[in-house]
């Protein structure tokens, strides 16, 4: 071996050995047919060692949360929040409610639910099979209004309760605080002020009031288009969500976000975009933004534009494999148009795959992301299934909905 050739090779695997200390390990995949019932099949991309599985049809079902007794309960478009017993092949409806109860979560001996207008709550035992509709009543009201109309709830680890909203269109010129009037209150993740669980329901600067009464939500992380799903990081505890970003810039800008979310933050959305590298000012909003460029809090990773993500799901400690133990995995729901010419009337090749998607982690920092399942889309832009929301199950299992095409509910799980 000639010197050169020798420093090639000694750089080669000092690279080899530099991407694996700064990553985590990557993925091998296979191609597997699933079957969809009605005697259909698909062929779906996945990690070797794991099989994918359609276990039940639903009707446009969204985000999902596992309660502590395992049981799966699923939020939708139809109306139903539905219960699924293990082992997750026979749904039951919970309750039917207008709305849209797009996710739900748990308190002790009490179901939240999050509709369009409001975070709804009534009385629940674990293994209850239904609740009566007039048990559901409004815990603490939302800005409401079409557009972006769906609200993730969820408990974080220090047993407060977080809602997630988006501003209404592209460049709606509403933000989380005053001065704006309660119903452009949006954009971004609020926290619940309860009076039972924070000592008093205390009034902080900037906090979502109803018309008429005390402050009942106060603003976490600001300036967020659409954060549709968000999940808590295992180890750290540190909040992250998925963002979508707008149309108006083109088919392939802005990239899509995934940000960590601290407290009292601004990502900066309608008035500045992440460009993948740097941040712009958008001038779709003429209004003086409400916190200054300095203060936004740039994503820890981005998707292609036009990706619509959608539920996020750390991976605890235990479940799924050790390569995955706490990483995040990101449903992307997939765009309705890229190039020009695509989108609902164009080319349907040209729309962005939907896919499932896991942002890998080390050290409780973001590296980068790397497909968890795909194949949803086929050559000439058919689908057979769009990925909404995700959750790991007691299994260790990861389920996920697909709200489009194929309506029901997935499980991949680890096979050796």
């Amino acid at each position: 071996m000639t010197r050169l050739a020798h420093k090639i090779v000694l750089l080669f695997f000092s690279g080899i050995a530099s991407a694996a200390l700064a990553g985590t390990e990557p993925l091998s995949y296979e191609e597997q047919s699933v079957a969809l019932g009605g005697g259909q099949r698909a062929t779906a991309r996945v990690p070797k060692g794991y099989r994918l599985e359609f276990l039940t049809a639903l009707d446009g079902p969204r985000l999902l949360t596992f309660a502590p007794n395992g049981d799966l309960f699923v939020g939708s478009k139809s109306g139903n929040v539905y219960r699924i017993p293990p082992p997750y092949a026979k749904p039951e409806v919970l309750v039917s409610l207008g709305g849209y109860p797009h996710s739900v979560a748990f308190r002790k001996d009490e179901i939240l639910i999050a509709r369009t207008n409001g975070l709804y709550h009534a009385p629940y035992k674990l293994g209850q099979k239904q609740i009566a509709p007039n048990d559901v009543t409004l815990l603490a009201p939302l800005p409401a209004g079409s557009g972006h109309n769906s609200r993730t709830v969820g408990v974080g680890p220090d047993g407060r309760v977080y809602v997630g909203l988006g501003i209404q269109g592209n460049c709606s010129d509403q933000y989380l605080a005053e001065p704006y009037r309660f119903d452009d209150r949006r954009g971004g993740i609020l926290v619940l002020k309860d009076d039972s669980r924070d000592g008093g329901g205390r009034a902080t600067q900037g906090a979502v009031a109803e018309k008429g009464g005390k402050p009942q939500w106060a603003p976490y992380g600001s300036g967020l288009r659409n954060p549709v799903g968000f999940d808590w990081h295992p180890k750290t505890k540190e909040l992250y969500a998925s963002n979508n970003g707008p149309d108006h810039l083109g088919y392939e800008q802005p990239p899509e976000y995934f940000s960590r979310i601290p407290a009292n933050s601004f990502h900066g959305m309608p008035w500045f975009q992440y460009d993948g590298k740097k941040l712009i000012r958008d001038d779709c909003v003429r209004s003086q933004p409400p916190r200054p460029v300095s203060d936004v809090i740039p994503p820890v990773a981005t998707f292609p534009s036009r990706n619509a993500p959608m539920g996020v799901a750390f991976v605890p400690a235990g479940a799924m494999d050790k390569t995955l133990e706490f990483d995040a995995v990101v449903a992307l729901r997939g765009s309705w148009g890229t190039k020009p010419g695509g989108g609902f009337l164009g080319d349907a090749a040209t729309r962005r795959h939907p896919k499932v998607v896991v942002v890998r982690f080390k050290d409780g920092q973001a590296q980068r992301v790397d497909d968890l399942v795909t194949g949803f889309q086929l050559p000439d832009g058919d689908r057979w299934a769009r990925p909404v929301g995700v959750a790991v199950g007691p299994d260790g299992a990861l389920y996920f909905t697909s709200d489009s095409d194929t309506n029901g509910l997935f499980r991949l799980r680890k096979i050796q």
